[in-house]
């Protein structure tokens, strides 16, 4: 992939060595002043991008005023969310606008899904080199 980033896959749980190795892809989520980074799931299964409650709390976004209601499901349909549009940069890309469902709780993952992650950025997964590379569309 031209003008690709490449990243090696991280450890979730150490004890589970090999098998526990996943995607994660350090994210870097602007606003205004504020920059937070975070090591993101570059996740191809999720739908939307999901944004824990404390990241979003760092960066200064106050939840009462966000006013776009969004419901999660599965494991996570009782957690309340608001979608949310930030600036944010992976590795030492330039920065993009991507939309995130801001749960109401730190229990969720920071993920990167189809909506808008894989709508902006072409992903190369390589699992058994342990590594994946990210470019722009």
């Amino acid at each position: 992939m031209p003008n690709a980033q490449r990243f090696s896959y991280i450890a979730a749980d150490s004890a589970w060595g090999e098998a526990s190795l996943m995607p994660y892809a350090p994210m870097t989520l602007i606003v205004g002043s504020r920059e937070v980074t975070e090591y993101a799931l570059v996740d191809s299964g999720a739908s939307v991008n999901v944004l824990p409650y404390s990241i979003g709390a760092q960066l200064g976004l106050n939840w009462e005023e966000q006013e776009t209601l969004v419901r999660l499901t599965g494991n996570f349909a009782h957690v309340e969310a608001k979608g949310i549009s930030l600036s944010a940069r992976i590795g030492d890309d330039a920065p993009v606008n991507l939309v995130f469902v801001w749960a109401k709780s730190d229990d969720v993952p920071f993920l990167l899904g189809q909506v808008n992650f894989f709508m902006e950025f072409d992903v190369c997964f390589f699992r058994s080199q342990q590594a994946f590379e990210v470019s722009r569309k």
